[in-house]
C-alpha cells in the first residue's frame, strides 16, 4: 500500500476506465467474453449465436438525485430506464434485472412501495423482469440496478466499429434533461427562500420536467432500425452529454469527429429554458446528460434511409484521427470539442437530508405530480 493519496478526480472518468483496465489485464479472459470493460454493457455468448450483455449502474442520493423534487415512482422508473440503455446502445433488447437498495433511517415502507411501483412499471413497459437483488442500509438512498439484455451475434453493436467517412447521428432532441434540472434546482431555492409563499412555477417546463425525472431508453428505436436494414457501426447512450459520449467513440473506433452544431436537435421548450437562465443551450446538449437519446454511426450508404426515418438527425461525420474531435459552426468554424460533461468524481452537490426525514416530508419538497400529469407518460417513438 503507497503512502501517496492522489485523488480520483485527478484521473477523471477516462482515466480511470483505463486504470482499471490496466490493473485488471492479468485476469485469464473467458473464450466465450467478446467485451469487457471499455463499452455500455458487457457481452458474452449465451449458446447458439446468441449473446448476453450486461450492465449495471449505480444512482446514490446527492450525487444523482435529490429526493426534494424527484417522486419516488419515478426514481424507481428512472433507475431501471438508464440501465435499459445501455443495454439498447449494444442494440439489443433487456431481459432480466437485479437491484441492491441500501436504505437511510428516514426511508420509509410507504416510499419503498412507490419505489418499487416505479420499477415495476418500467419492467412492464420494456418487456423485462426483475428477478432479485439486496437490501441494506445506508447513510443515504443507494439504489444499484444491473440489467441483462439479449441480442443475436449478427447484430450486437459496439462503441468500436466507427469508420472514417460513417455519418453520425442522434435520435431524439438532446439538452431537454438539463434544461429540466436547471428548473427544478431553481425552483428547489425559490422554496427554500420563500417558505410557505412559495409557489411552482412549472407550467411552463413540463415537456423538460419530464426529461429529467422520467426518462425513457430508445428500446423502440433498435425496432425501427431493424425495420428499416440499417445495423449501426458504432452505438452509445448519452448520459453525460453528447461531448463526452463522441469522445468515447472516437477513442474506441481510433477515429476522430466533427459535430455540427448547428445540426443539432432541441426541443423548443429546451430553447426557451437556456434563454431564461442566459445559457447557451448547445453546451446542454453537448456537456448536460442524461438525455439517454442514442448516438450512433451509420454507413454513407444508409444515410438515405435514415433521412426517411422520423426522430433521428445526421449531426455530423466520422474522420480521421489525426484531425481530433471537434465541432464546427458558421460563428466560430471549427473548434477542438473537449470530452467534458458530467464529473463523476468532483464531489455532490449539498443536499440538506434532515429535511428528507420521513416524518416532516411536506417540509422543503417539492409537489408537483399533479401540476405535471408524469403518470401518463408513455414510452413512445418521439423520447417524450
Amino acid at each position: 500500500m503507497s503512502d501517496t493519496f492522489t485523488p480520483v478526480a485527478s484521473l477523471g472518468e477516462f482515466g480511470l476506465i483505463g486504470r482499471m483496465q490496466e490493473r485488471l489485464a492479468g485476469i485469464p479472459r473467458s473464450e466465450n467474453l467478446i467485451e469487457g470493460i471499455g463499452d455500455d454493457a458487457a457481452v458474452y455468448r449465451a449458446g447458439e449465436g446468441q449473446l448476453h450483455v450486461v450492465t449495471t449502474d449505480v444512482l446514490i442520493e446527492g450525487v444523482h438525485f435529490d429526493r426534494s423534487f424527484i417522486p419516488m415512482p419515478f426514481l424507481g422508473w428512472k433507475s431501471i430506464a438508464v440501465n435499459v440503455s445501455d443495454v439498447v446502445a449494444m442494440n439489443a433488447k433487456p431481459l432480466y434485472a437485479t437491484v441492491s437498495i441500501g436504505m437511510p433511517r428516514n426511508f420509509s415502507v410507504e416510499m419503498m412501495d412507490a419505489l418499487y411501483d416505479g420499477m415495476a412499471d418500467a419492467c412492464k413497459a420494456y418487456g423485462m423482469e426483475l428477478v432479485g437483488g439486496d437490501t441494506s442500509t445506508a447513510h443515504a438512498l443507494y439504489i444499484s440496478i444491473t440489467v441483462i439484455g439479449g441480442v443475436a451475434e449478427q447484430d450486437v453493436v459496439f462503441r468500436r466499429g466507427a469508420r472514417v467517412g460513417d455519418y453520425i447521428c442522434v435520435t431524439g432532441d438532446v439538452g431537454g434533461s438539463y434544461a429540466g434540472l436547471k428548473v427544478l434546482l431553481d425552483q428547489r431555492q425559490a422554496l427554500n427562500d420563500l417558505g410557505d409563499a412559495y409557489e411552482p412555477e412549472l407550467e411552463a417546463h413540463q415537456y423538460v420536467i419530464r426529461r429529467q425525472l422520467r426518462p425513457h431508453a430508445r428500446l423502440d428505436v433498435i425496432d425501427l432500425l431493424q425495420k428499416a436494414g440499417i445495423k449501426p457501426t458504432s452505438m452509445i447512450d448519452i448520459s453525460d452529454g453528447i461531448a463526452s459520449e463522441i469522445h468515447h467513440i472516437a477513442l474506441r473506433s481510433s477515429v476522430g469527429a466533427t459535430v455540427r452544431i448547428p445540426a443539432l436537435p432541441f426541443d423548443p421548450e429546451t430553447r426557451a429554458v437556456a434563454d431564461q437562465f442566459l445559457d447557451d443551450v448547445d453546451a446542454y446538449a453537448l456537456f448536460g446528460g442524461e438525455d439517454y437519446e442514442l448516438l450512433f454511426t451509420v454507413d454513407p450508404t444508409d444515410v438515405g434511409a435514415i433521412d426517411a426515418m422520423q426522430g433521428v438527425s445526421i449531426i455530423g461525420n466520422i474522420e480521421e484521427a489525426t484531425k481530433g474531435v471537434r465541432t464546427y459552426s458558421p460563428e466560430t468554424g471549427l473548434m477542438p470539442l473537449h470530452p467534458a460533461g458530467y464529473q463523476h468524481f468532483d464531489g455532490p452537490p449539498e443536499v440538506d437530508y434532515a429535511s428528507l426525514d420521513s416524518d416532516d416530508e411536506n417540509d422543503n419538497v417539492i409537489r408537483f405530480d399533479e401540476d405535471l400529469g408524469l403518470d401518463d407518460i408513455e414510452v413512445s417513438g418521439d423520447g417524450a
